[in-house]
């Protein structure tokens, strides 16, 4: 079996990287590419650390099982499918589904630490940085939180600056010098999803 092409994504919070990847894989068959997503790999709510201020802060590397992220991703990588539940953040109205990832020619790896731990790091063959400006991320997180997660803006504003922000500083941001591509997603990123999106197709059979 031919050894799969393992891409990275990553980015801040609220950058655009979901909404980047739908766009991307409209372009290609579930049989050509599987998509892994960091969100399933929080460790449970009562693992998760917490703030000065007894706030659950899913913010850090800290927050994620890697170790099994990484698992997952060398189980593909060598041919096995794999299951997961989704992971809905305590979320009430939201009914987790059970994921499966089959392997494919093209692995798709995102979420905001991928390339911040080596256990993940070591497999990619291609690393993309998704980056926006500071008042957009926070836009698209509130109204994401609010449908996704259930937070209000209180908590919304509380989480961006005592969490998300200085994450994205000390955890994520160091790493964008790392990447092969960086994609600007402040209003569009047409240009640079044809770009990917061909150099991807290279790589399948």
């Amino acid at each position: 079996m031919k050894k799969p092409y393992i891409v990275g994504i990553t980015g801040g919070s609220a950058s655009g990287k979901t909404y980047f990847l739908r766009e991307l894989l409209q372009n290609f068959t579930p049989s050509e590419v599987c998509l892994v997503s960091q969100d399933n790999y929080y460790r449970p709510r009562h693992e998760q650390p917490v703030d000065e201020n007894g706030i659950k802060n899913f913010d850090t590397p800290y927050s994620i099982d890697h170790e099994l992220y990484a698992q997952d991703l060398i189980a593909l990588k060598e041919g096995r499918s794999v299951v997961r539940q989704e992971y809905t953040f305590n979320n009430p109205n939201a009914v987790p589904k059970q994921l499966e990832f089959h392997p494919a020619p093209v692995i798709v790896v995102e979420g905001i630490f991928v390339f911040y731990f080596p256990e993940l790091t070591r497999h990619l063959d291609l690393k993309v940085f998704i980056e926006a400006e500071e008042h957009i991320k926070l836009s698209r997180r509130i109204v994401r939180d609010k449908v996704e997660r259930g937070y209000d803006l209180e908590d919304v504003l509380y989480r961006y600056e005592r969490h998300v922000a200085p994450t994205y500083n000390k955890y994520i941001k160091p790493f964008r010098s790392d990447a092969d591509l960086v994609v600007p997603n402040n209003h569009g990123f047409d240009n640079a999803l044809e770009v990917i999106t061909t150099f991807i197709k290279s790589k399948l059979p």
